[in-house]
């Protein structure tokens, strides 16, 4: 316990000593003295201008289904941040609505792991190796259950269940909850690569769209207990907006390696959608149930699974 509380403290101080490396630069105070109007489209321009190099270079060295699976990895971590935006005007939720909302979320993360992730791995197994497909799936599921479960126990966080708990005012329990967040943002983020590193461009855009739907609560439940602990508010959200951002890390960690070594799509696909069953099972089913059976979560599933079986469906 005293090793993950050390680990807690040393990433939070590492955190604040770049933000305040960043905040003393002279080139950066320069820019923050200037108007408000000139302030925000420097600062915009040199994101534009960030953005034109990262993407003109991997679209020359990788080409242009890598930029856009990098592209939609992103859309899917901001999406994040469009799900704490309630936060500006709301302190708390119903549990009713959350649970739902996670449910629906966890039905879509389900049926997106069944039909964007297994069924194309099973089907690109068994033309590498002829019959053989389903085991080579089988072993990267669970390669990615394990992986997610090695850094459940070697980092240091809690769980979506224990925001219930009244010590959560300790600002130790907000930075744990915030790693746990990111932590399971980064399979998410690997699952759109390398669903786009296939090179099926429409399965990739259906399970980054999955994948988007499940931010947006997620970013709600970062967000509102910044907010009740006084947190500012636009602060809180733009926390949470970085806990998604992790996933366009994963998102062309995993796009790339597809790309560049195709026989290992089949155990990538695998071990994506083991690390997002094991998300689903470990974190969000057992918070819509956190306080008794939900009902409201359970229908919420099946609504969410059956709606993205259908998109994936017609977009197929």
């Amino acid at each position: 316990m005293s090793i993950s509380v050390s680990l807690m403290r040393r990433f939070q101080l590492n955190v604040e000593n770049q933000w305040t490396c960043v905040q003393n630069n002279p080139h950066v105070q320069k820019i923050q003295s200037l108007p408000p109007l000139q302030r925000y489209g420097i600062w915009l321009g040199l994101f534009l201008a960030v953005q034109c190099v990262v993407f003109g270079l991997l679209y020359v060295f990788f080409g242009e289904v890598v930029v856009i699976g990098f592209l939609a990895s992103i859309v899917a971590g901001l999406a994040t941040g469009i799900g704490a935006l309630p936060a500006l005007w709301l302190k708390e939720i119903s549990s009713n609505v959350f649970n739902s909302l996670l449910g629906a979320a966890a039905g879509v993360m389900l049926a997106a792991t069944a039909f964007s992730l297994l069924v194309p791995g099973l089907h690109y197994g068994d033309l590498l190796w002829t019959g053989k497909g389903v085991y080579i799936v089988s072993v990267g599921m669970m390669i990615g259950a394990f992986f997610l479960h090695y850094a459940d126990k070697q980092l240091p966080h809690i769980h979506f269940d224990s925001l219930s708990e009244e010590n959560l005012d300790s600002l130790k329990k907000v930075w744990l909850f915030i790693i746990a967040i990111t932590i399971h943002n980064f399979p998410e983020g690997m699952s759109v690569g390398v669903s786009f590193g296939s090179g099926d461009i429409k399965n990739g855009l259906v399970l980054a769209g999955a994948i988007s739907l499940q931010n947006i609560p997620e970013g709600l439940a970062v967000a509102l207990p910044l907010v009740g602990l006084g947190y500012n508010k636009w602060k809180a959200v733009g926390i949470a907006t970085l806990t998604g951002l992790v996933e366009p890390i994963g998102g062309l960690l995993g796009v790339t390696m597809v790309s560049v070594f195709e026989p290992i799509l089949p155990i990538s696909m695998g071990f994506a959608a083991g690390a997002m069953l094991f998300v689903i099972s470990e974190e969000i089913i057992p918070q819509t149930h956190s306080q008794g059976r939900s009902r409201y979560a359970t229908f919420s599933l099946m609504t969410g699974f059956i709606v993205m079986m259908i998109l994936d469906n017609l977009l197929s």
